[in-house]
């Protein structure tokens, strides 16, 4: 007998869920670690620190690549899997040009603005995931 929770992740694996959720994970570890750069504005030394994003998309492509490709000889390539946030490789300081007098650099305006950004990509994939479940409910309850 094939356990339920391997016929759920099955049934997902073949959407963009799983996706969906390293963003959705990704976006939100990255806006504590904004927050925490807004909540140190004034803090004197303080450097402020981000993900590094060009690091996570990359090897979101790739497993979306690996994902999307054929099953070779050896078998299908393995799907993304849960853990992204550590393989980007942690968070990382940020270059700004401003460093005030105090040795801090967070620019409060640069800081708001990113986390609009990731704001805006946060609720997209959530959208866009919420939207997955809805046709995955319909598929299942047999209505068209």
């Amino acid at each position: 007998m094939i356990r339920p929770t391997y016929q759920f992740r099955a049934l997902f694996q073949g959407t963009t869920v799983p996706t969906l959720e390293q963003v959705v994970n990704f976006d939100e570890a990255r806006q504590a670690i904004l927050a925490g750069n807004i909540a140190n504005y004034d803090t004197p030394t303080y450097q402020a620190r981000d993900l590094d994003i060009g690091s996570f998309k990359r090897q979101l492509a790739k497993a979306i690549e690996r994902k999307n490709r054929p099953p070779g000889p050896f078998g299908p390539e393995y799907p993304l899997k849960n853990g992204c946030r550590s393989a980007v490789g942690g968070d990382w300081p940020v270059d700004h040009p401003i460093l005030y007098h105090d040795l801090n650099n967070v620019g409060m305006e640069f800081q708001v603005t990113e986390m609009a950004k990731n704001n805006i990509e946060f609720n997209t994939a959530l959208s866009i995931m919420k939207h997955q479940m809805t046709l995955l409910q319909t598929a299942i309850s047999e209505r068209v």
